[in-house]
């Protein structure tokens, strides 16, 4: 794979938190490499680093040593501000736990990441109305969270990560919260950004039946890459 066909790389990562004496190590060594297009599912039991190294990739957390490189950028040389604005430009962030406004609308949910744009208020309506067509809202637009199923709120969550346009989706547990027919959408709508829109994608998950839409899949264990 050659340096411009590839969309994520962590080099050597390790990550480690001190809590009072003790110390955690989350991720040791952790060489992963993604190409951009790919869907690569996350695998791995409870604590084995997963949700972290998605955390870095996303430039949410820094590691404790090692490099990771995305887009061609390395995440180390931005400022925490440069990180924020790199991070709302290229990488969509979905959450096991829809972590929807309830005060605001589906609409106005999924309008939030552009407030960081210098788009008008009609262009980024429109935007966001076009991202909610996308994952099949475009009738639920002035609706609250709570008028909404868990599913739906789970699809405004993906409309809002894909708003700005990324280039890559990162989707920690996206299925967690869900019911089977409900989760089967949700990656439903995954599958069809990457083969459609050709997202490059990484998704956390326990679920094997979700890991299957992916087209490659890495396991985790105790903060090392196991494959």
């Amino acid at each position: 794979m050659t340096t411009d066909n590839i969309a994520i790389q962590t080099i050597d990562v390790h990550k480690e938190y001190k809590r009072d004496a003790f110390r955690i190590v989350a991720l040791e060594n952790a060489n992963l490499t993604v190409g951009r297009g790919e869907f690569v599912a996350l695998m791995g039991p409870s604590g084995s680093g997963k949700s972290t190294l998605l955390h870095l990739i996303a430039a949410i957390d820094r590691p404790t040593q090692g490099r990771v490189l995305v887009l061609g950028q390395d995440l180390a040389q931005l400022s925490d501000s440069q990180m924020a604005r790199w991070r709302n430009e290229n990488i969509g962030f979905i959450f096991q736990t829809f972590n929807l406004i309830p005060v605001l609308t589906a609409l106005e949910n999924v309008e939030l990441p552009l407030l960081l744009t210098r788009l008008s208020k009609k262009e980024r309506r429109e935007h966001a109305a076009v991202a909610l067509q996308l994952v099949g809202l475009g009738d639920r637009l002035d609706h609250y969270p709570r008028q909404l199923s868990g599913g739906q709120e789970q699809r405004v969550a993906i409309a809002r990560a894909i708003v700005t346009d990324p280039a890559i989706i990162l989707a920690d547990e996206p299925t967690g919260d869900l019911d089977g027919e409900s989760a089967m959408e949700i990656l439903w709508i995954l599958s069809k950004l990457n083969q459609e829109q050709g997202k490059t994608i990484v998704m956390v998950t326990h679920d094997p039946q979700a890991a299957g839409y992916a087209g490659a899949v890495r396991h985790l264990e105790k903060g090392q890459f196991k494959d």
